[in-house]
């Protein structure tokens, strides 16, 4: 079945993409919660006219984006946690503790729903990589530091 994503959907894609996914997955899933429409030929034509209207002010985020990704490419952000001598941390580290520091120590807002780990979860203290998506187009990574407090 053809629809078309009305917003991004990790996985699967962005926002006036039109795509195609089994008839199940649309019509018990996508469309009920408001995440797709039916790529009918009256929503192809209004989505290319949204498309065109976007196009402006999808050079101006493309560039903000460039910008940022330049400005935290090699950066490093540490975050302090509760350790115990082994080196095991006390819960975990994840995407909003990365999102706030970023913000506090270098003054970068990004969202946390950006921001994807290596694993799913970080318990222990070392040196890992975080992939920071700004833009469909552009993805940078950064290196964060989990230390002992």
């Amino acid at each position: 079945m053809e629809i078309i994503l009305k917003q991004d959907i990790a996985k699967l894609g962005y926002t006036n993409d039109l795509i195609n996914v089994k008839d199940g997955y649309a019509r018990n899933y996508l469309i009920p919660q408001g995440y797709a429409i039916l790529a009918t030929e009256t929503n192809k034509k209004i989505r290319t006219e949204n498309l065109k209207q976007k196009s402006f002010k999808e050079e101006k985020i493309i560039k903000e984006a460039e910008i940022l990704a330049k400005a935290i490419e090699n950066i490093t952000v540490k975050i302090g946690a509760k350790a115990a001598t082994t080196g095991k941390i006390f819960g975990s580290v994840n995407t909003i503790q990365i999102a706030e520091a970023i913000k506090e120590q270098f003054s970068y807002d990004v969202d946390r729903r950006r921001i994807t780990l290596d694993g799913d979860n970080i318990k222990d203290i070392g040196v890992y990589k975080a992939k920071i998506n700004l833009h469909k187009e552009i993805s940078v990574e950064i290196n964060f530091e989990v230390f002992a407090e």
